[in-house]
């Protein structure tokens, strides 16, 4: 997907007087920024990344990578999701230089490689023929090019699925077809919730990237979305009434207590531990629920995440590997990337940690290979159904004048995206009304679009 060259500003936040510094510098790494790593050279790497079971992986196996290149150093900084979006947005947009690898989403990709923050990998990647570029699968090396050029490279790419317990389902005469609405969904966890197994998980933990991932992806099937195609707010409206109400009664109905606490990780500790029958969320979370060390693996069924007024609603992410252009260990810093995200590595997680960990989503080639087919034979097959058949471009019932489903790809997102999400957490805790939260988020969302109109 080639994105047409402009100007990304940041929105007001605390971030402003960092992205004023950014604005002045270049995605080419000067020649005296230091290659790293060189003979006799000893180099620490400081690689900021999120709290997921697939990057703590690469944790354990930093050592594989340590051993083959001595005198490198591999220190991991794991923050939970909004920690990591915010010291890693601080310290990148202000050339501060604090990390040498980056973990950054398909959001912030595209928006950071235009703004001369990261470093253009497209050249030593295509450059290697034994790192196959060509093999990275098309919808997450799309959503991580700018001008045709690849800023960073997929560790793990997603969608969104609804996963459930197949027993207790089975138990309560509850049946999930392949392509399920939402009021199916609602209704069946009703059936099933009980004092000690809620019926469904959700996210309602404040932030864009935590409760509004699944809940937007819920608006847009509802007929709502951020902005219309002149980027005017549509947040105060009916669709997105409807659709923050559906979701605040069916966790009020059938929820895990206080949601507001809980986001990927503890969705997947409460789907693990059978005090959760349902859970709608990143399909990445399947490769743990199948796990060898996973109390529900060969119980668990998965279907297309629910649908009300479109044909699907899952999201596409990617999670990546980016090189800041402050890093004064550039060669170093893309040795280890092409090491953790290359064939090998998946052949490594394999082998080493079980195939079911694969991170996947991310090389075409990974759904070859015959042990991770047998590993991944509940889930692969629908996970490269749904990254396939989403659309970014128009993932609601009306066009969008920007490219993103779960998301609004525009700088000044990540603010709105996280006041909008406190106030919507807010009232699924019962402390606003739905009016209140609504009217306060198109003020938000408006002042944002203004900013890119005409």
């Amino acid at each position: 997907m080639r994105r047409t060259k402009r100007a990304l500003t940041f929105g007001a936040g605390a971030l402003a007087s960092a992205l004023a510094l950014a604005a002045c510098s270049s995605g080419n790494v000067s020649s005296d920024s230091g290659s790293g790593g060189g003979d006799g050279e000893n180099v620490t790497l400081n690689l900021a990344t999120v709290n997921n079971g697939q990057m703590k992986d690469m944790e354990k196996l930093k050592s594989e990578y340590e051993d083959a290149n001595p005198g490198t150093t591999v220190n991991f900084q794991v923050m939970e999701e909004g920690d990591l979006r915010a010291a890693v947005t601080a310290d990148v947009a202000s050339g501060a230089g604090q990390y040498d690898i980056v973990t950054i989403g398909a959001y912030e990709t595209p928006q950071w490689g235009a703004n001369g923050w990261l470093v253009d990998l497209t050249p030593d990647l295509e450059a290697d023929s034994s790192y196959d570029v060509d093999d990275l699968l098309p919808p997450v090396r799309d959503v991580n090019t700018y001008d045709d050029k690849l800023y960073a490279v997929p560790f793990y790419g997603e969608s969104s699925i609804l996963m459930y317990n197949k027993e207790v389902l089975d138990k309560a005469g509850v049946t999930i077809g392949e392509n399920p609405t939402w009021q199916e969904v609602a209704a069946a966890a009703k059936q099933v919730n009980t004092k000690k197994m809620a019926g469904i998980c959700m996210r309602g933990k404040p932030g864009w990237g935590d409760l509004f991932a699944p809940l937007t992806t819920v608006v847009q099937t509802f007929g709502g979305n951020w902005y219309d195609n002149d980027w005017n707010a549509t947040v105060d409206t009916p669709q997105w009434k409807q659709a923050i109400t559906f979701y605040k009664t069916m966790l009020d109905d059938s929820g895990e207590a206080d949601p507001v606490s809980y986001s990927f990780n503890e969705c997947l500790t409460a789907l693990k531990e059978g005090k959760a029958a349902m859970w709608a969320d990143a399909s990445v979370a399947a490769s743990m629920l199948e796990a060898d060390d996973s109390p529900v693996k060969g119980k668990m069924g998965y279907a297309h995440m629910p649908v009300v007024e479109t044909q699907e609603s899952g999201w596409l992410w990617s999670w990546n590997l980016a090189i800041p252009s402050s890093t004064k260990q550039q060669d170093a810093a893309l040795k280890f990337v092409k090491w953790a995200t290359s064939k090998e590595y998946i052949e490594l997680v394999g082998n080493e940690i079980g195939w079911s960990n694969v991170p996947p989503g991310s090389r075409t080639s990974t759904y070859e290979i015959p042990e991770y087919k047998e590993a991944a034979a509940a889930y692969a097959p629908i996970t490269l159904d749904v990254m396939s058949s989403v659309n970014p471009k128009q993932p609601g019932v009306d066009p969008q004048p920007w490219v993103g489903i779960q998301y609004v790809s525009i700088p000044e997102f990540q603010d709105v995206g996280n006041q909008c999400a406190q106030l919507v957490a807010d009232y699924i805790a019962n402390r606003t009304s739905v009016d209140d939260a609504l009217g306060k988020c198109q003020s938000l969302a408006q002042k944002a679009g203004d900013a890119h109109k005409g």
